[in-house]
């Protein structure tokens, strides 16, 4: 659906299921991700992201090399409700997860900034939030060049603390 000058970036079936568990099998890959590890998890995201794509018309895309069918990644704008308020809930929200062997190549930018650019365009100017892990500064730094700017952190229902991001896409 989406590509780029390194990227395939497309809508995920139901058939992406073991890859998308690959992904995160990695403990160095969902280290910031929290206690979601388990194929039922996955499962869960992937439920989710299809939902998003069938009720709002924009959700994460499987991402994977130019050219090939390795997936190593999943990465969009989706709407989700975390139970963070209403400043955070019933948005849409930009997210990005890369297999840790891909990280560190500007890949997740690369395909960050063509689905915002998609997104503005297909969906018109919107405030998009980000949640991240306290700890996550390689992602922290990347929401910061997308033009995210802190809103406020946060605790989920299983503890861990997070810090929300909001963005507007003209």
């Amino acid at each position: 659906m989406l590509s780029t000058e390194r990227l395939e970036l497309r809508v995920p079936e139901g058939a992406d299921m073991a890859a998308l568990i690959a992904v995160t099998a990695d403990d160095r890959t969902r280290r910031y991700l929290g206690p979601q590890s388990t194929p039922a998890d996955q499962f869960g995201r992937l439920c989710r992201n299809a939902g998003s794509w069938l009720l709002y018309g924009y959700g994460s895309f499987v991402v994977r090399p130019r050219g090939s069918d390795t997936v190593i990644g999943s990465i969009g704008v989706f709407h989700s409700w975390r139970g963070l308020g209403e400043d955070f809930d019933d948005q849409a929200e930009a997210g990005w997860i890369l297999h840790h062997d891909w990280v560190g190549q500007g890949l997740a930018e690369e395909a960050m900034r063509e689905v915002l650019r998609w997104f503005s365009a297909s969906h018109g100017k919107r405030r998009i939030v980000c949640m991240i892990s306290e700890g996550n500064k390689p992602s922290i730094r990347m929401a910061d060049k997308l033009g995210f700017r802190s809103l406020r952190s946060a605790t989920l229902p299983d503890g861990d603390a997070v810090l929300l991001f909001e963005r507007t896409i003209v």
